[in-house]
This record gives C-alpha cells, sequence and structure tokens, in this order.
C-alpha cells in the first residue's frame, strides 16, 4: 500500500518535547545546544532511539529531524554550510529506525524558521532559496513526502509551497506536499490571518494535505478543522499540542492524558473527516500509542465540501 492509499495516516509524536526528556550529555551538542537538529551530526543515537520509540508505538508516518535545518536557522549556530549534510543524515537516521518495518513513511520536515517576511524579517528570495536548498537535501536523501509545518505567516507557507513544487519539478519527482499551519488561541495566525485566508491562499496548490499542529490542544483546533471539513477539498491533517501548556513548578506542562488526547482525534476522525494525525508539543510514545488502538479499523467520515 503506497503513502496516499492509506485512510487514516498516524504520524508520530513530538520531536523537541520528547527529546528534552532524554538524558543527553552536555558534550554531544558540541556547543550547539538549542539546535536539535544538530543532533544529526553530534549525537545520532538519540534521533535513531526516538523515531524506533515512536515506531514502535504504532505510527505510521516519522517526521525527520530537520524542523529548523535550513541555512537561515544553522546560521544562529554557524552550522549554515552544513545544510545537505545534516538534512542527509537526518534522512538516514529515519530510515535506520525504519528498516525492516512495512508500510512505515519518513516525511521531510520544514520548518517557518525564525523570520517570517510579512514582518519584514528576510526578504521572501532569501526565504525562497533557503527553503530551496533544504528541500533538494530532503529529496536527493529520499524521503516519501514533504511537510511543510508550523506554518505562522501566509507569505512565508506560499514561498515554501511554491519552492517545493519547483524542486520536485527540476527533479522530475511527484512527492506529496503536505502543509500544516499554527492557528493560535486567539483564532489566527501569528500574523493575524484566519483559517479561510489559509484556504483561498492555498487552494490553487496541488498539495496533498492542509491542517494544523503546534500552538494549542485539540479542543481549541476544533472550530478551524471544522472549517476545513466543510471548505477543504484535500484530506486534512490535525496534529495538536498535549493540551495547551501550563507552568507547574517552574516546569513546562501539558496536561491532556493519552486517553483524552485519543478520544478527541477520533472524534476528529469520526466526525470532520480527518484522515491524518499525530502529535505535536508534549506528545510521546503513550500518546501515539492509544491513537493507534483508538483509530484501529476507523474510518474517516465522508465530508461534503462547500467552495
Amino acid at each position: 500500500m503506497n503513502f496516499s492509499d492509506h485512510p487514516v495516516l498516524i504520524f508520530d509524536g513530538a520531536c523537541g518535547t520528547n527529546l528534552q526528556q532524554m538524558t543527553i550529555p552536555d558534550e554531544a551538542w558540541q556547543g550547539c545546544e538549542g539546535c536539535n537538529e544538530a543532533l544529526n551530526l553530534y549525537a545520532p543515537e538519540f534521533i535513531v532511539r526516538l523515531h524506533s520509540e515512536m515506531l514502535d508505538a504504532g505510527a505510521m508516518v516519522i517526521e525527520t529531524d530537520t524542523f529548523g535545518a535550513s541555512s537561515v536557522v544553522l546560521a544562529e549556530y554557524g552550522l549554515q554550510d552544513q545544510v545537505k549534510k545534516i538534512n542527509r543524515l537526518a534522512v538516514e537516521h529515519a530510515h535506520k529506525a525504519i528498516a525492516g518495518r512495512k508500510e512505515k513513511y519518513i516525511a521531510g520536515s520544514v520548518g517557518p524558521g525564525t523570520k517570517l517576511p510579512s514582518l519584514g524579517h528576510i526578504e521572501v528570495s532569501e526565504l525562497a532559496s533557503s527553503t530551496r536548498e533544504q528541500i533538494e537535501a530532503l529529496l536527493e536523501a529520499g524521503v516519501d513526502c514533504l511537510i511543510i509545518e508550523t506554518c505562522q505567516d501566509l507569505l512565508q507557507v506560499k514561498t515554501a509551497v511554491v519552492a517545493a513544487f519547483e524542486v520536485l519539478a527540476a527533479a522530475k519527482l511527484d512527492l506529496p506536499v503536505l502543509v500544516s499551519v499554527t492557528i493560535e488561541q486567539q483564532g489566527t495566525m501569528l500574523v493575524g490571518s484566519d483559517i479561510a485566508a489559509v484556504v483561498a491562499t492555498l487552494e490553487p496548490y496541488p498539495i496533498f494535505s492542509l491542517g494544523l499542529n503546534c500552538a494549542t490542544g485539540p479542543q481549541d483546533m476544533r472550530s478551524h478543522i471544522h472549517y476545513l471539513s466543510q471548505h477543504w477539498p484535500q484530506r486534512i491533517s490535525c496534529i495538536p499540542n498535549q493540551g495547551l501548556p501550563e507552568v507547574v513548578n517552574g516546569q513546562t506542562h501539558y496536561p491532556l492524558q493519552p486517553d483524552d488526547y485519543a478520544q478527541q482525534m477520533y472524534d476528529f476522525v469520526r466526525e470532520e473527516g480527518v484522515s491524518m494525525v499525530g502529535g505535536c508539543c508534549g506528545t510521546g510514545p503513550e500518546h501515539i500509542a492509544r491513537l493507534v488502538e483508538k483509530l484501529a479499523g476507523v474510518k474517516p467520515a465522508v465530508r461534503e465540501v462547500s467552495r
């Protein structure tokens, strides 16, 4: 069965928050603390272990540890000349974890970067060039799809989508391009666009799926997922945080327990026709395991889309 043939695709859980819970020696970071992507170079065993734990929990799709692996972000750590190598190694680590497992897929993760064009932080041409370089490396290394995720700026996501299809066309490849935006608790993206603007902007492009990730738990995504269910013609993804973060004894805590998380995701699949689910900040292998159990044999609701 191919990637696109599965009625429901279950993605892995969080990368960053799970790495934070591992006992990673200070020296493993080689002075790049805070740059998870540097672990692909200096401590790959932790990346392979994380992927393996998610796969053991039943995840069908694992995302590469490349969320910030563009030159724009890596320059903050002096690693801007390591873009190709970091992305290639990240895909290799994912392949190592998947080896011998059937019907498992690798999504090349492309994050939003740390500079938003709509706010004047970066020129569109520089962002496009940086994104193309990263995507080229991911494709050369052998990903099954691309996920442009945690998008906070419509100009940023449109730039990334155009870059992705340009690189795919140049490489004569036809791989799914997934897009996932981040809607803050106030109901819009960071730069103020709502979900209707997202749909209107992205509908002309042949992207495989559109959905939400990060920022909030599933509860605060309900109205936006419902809108997508009614107005987005392709597949819908939902990859929320483990609830809204709280500070407990000076530490960030995500409150949503695995059973509650799995139930809410089940409701999205059965009520709104969501067909791609997984976990963002806070979600661990136990959340994915319960999600897999809950969705066994479940098919997404049939949607009637108004255009």
